[in-house]
């Protein structure tokens, strides 16, 4: 069997830190590691509508935001397949027959689903489209076989229901799809990366991202403002590192080869903890270092970002292409799903001379 990923985001806004750490860094690794015969990267406009449906500009306007980051991160259209989800209609079939397999009262379980629901206020007012977006994730990622689904935490229980759907289609039709397997960071630190004001989650909607495309002035100004210890008034005082954003960002972005550039001081991140809480090291430092960090990491995406945006069409060219790429694979799945399900009526000689027969013996 062919190893393949799927994944891919919602293109509200621009990519933040949090997407960088949950998922994107580890897909230019995959992508890079040889290891995997396909990869896809979808842009879900047609999902980020299902809570856009009144802005739909909105969406239009950010997918070459959210191509231009997968660009300039390091995701090369000649190994992965950069693809818009509305472009592949295929999805939409599947993502009907499947909700034939799934209850309400399922997706109503959803964590992921429950939360973002009330991130939205949208209580009893809860579009469709929104409400069955679980199941429309699970058509995108059987649609082309993907044994490898890179994800953050939050979307778990997104995988478990797409896990569960391939099961019951399988039971019911026949070994058709294929159920795919979660691939979750490897750094504790990026399962979820906290926004700067110390929220659970960096979340556009919340104002308290960090962008890829940031410049060094804006990224300086949010990392100065970061949610640290209420409690560390005075660098004298013991500190903690529970809940300490500039502390959690370096446990995500921060390598010891950093220190003696950044923070010389120290030979590691642990003596800077240890010094931390035993008091006597000021936020200003931390956050200092970190700047420098992200500086780091941030400036060639931003330098290649640039040079993307010269030529805008060639973006769309390529969107283009890896659309029509994998139309090419969904389209092969759906012929396969038809036929399981034996609605392929007008390919299935058998069915054609069967009925022949029976009217015209």
């Amino acid at each position: 069997m062919e190893k393949i990923i799927l994944t891919g985001d919602r293109p509200t806004g621009k990519l933040h830190l949090g997407h960088f750490v949950g998922s994107l860094r580890r897909r230019v690794e995959l992508q890079n590691s040889g290891e995997f015969d396909k990869i896809y990267v979808m842009i879900a406009d047609a999902q980020a509508l299902t809570d856009n449906a009144d802005n739909p500009e909105k969406v239009r306007q950010n997918v070459i935001e959210v191509a231009l980051d997968y660009l300039s991160v390091g995701i090369d259209p000649a190994k992965t397949t950069i693809f818009i989800q509305s472009q592949v209609p295929e999805l939409t079939e599947l993502a009907f027959y499947y909700m034939n397999l799934v209850s309400v009262a399922r997706v109503q379980r959803n964590p992921t689903v429950k939360t973002e629901i009330k991130m939205r206020n949208f209580e009893s007012s809860i579009p469709l489209g929104f409400f069955c977006y679980p199941v429309s994730q699970a058509s995108d990622i059987t649609a082309f076989k993907a044994t490898t689904v890179p994800v953050g935490e939050d979307q778990a229980p997104m995988i478990e229901l797409t896990r569960e759907i391939v099961n019951r289609f399988n039971h019911i039709y026949g070994p058709t799809l294929v159920e795919p397997e979660i691939l979750l960071p490897e750094n504790a630190a990026c399962l979820r990366l906290p926004g700067t004001d110390g929220k659970a989650k960096m979340s556009k909607s919340l104002g308290n991202c960090i962008y890829l495309s940031d410049t060094a002035k804006e990224v300086a100004k949010k990392v100065k403002s970061m949610y640290t210890d209420p409690l560390h008034l005075n660098v004298s005082d013991p500190g903690h590192l529970e809940g300490n954003c500039p502390f959690i960002y370096l446990d995500a972005f921060s390598t010891a080869e950093h220190f003696p550039k950044y923070a010389p001081d120290y030979q590691s991140l642990q003596e800077m903890k240890d010094h931390y809480t035993r008091g006597g090291l000021g936020d200003g430092t931390v956050k200092k270092t970190l700047i420098g960090i992200l500086e780091e990491t941030l400036q060639p995406i931003r330098e290649r970002r640039a040079q993307f945006e010269k030529d805008i069409p060639a973006v769309y060219d390529i969107l283009k292409a890896g659309s029509e790429k994998a139309r090419e694979a969904a389209a092969r799945t759906l012929d396969e799903v038809h036929a399981a399900m034996k609605i392929n009526y007008f390919s299935d000689r058998a069915l054609i001379n069967e009925q022949a027969h029976k009217y015209n013996g």
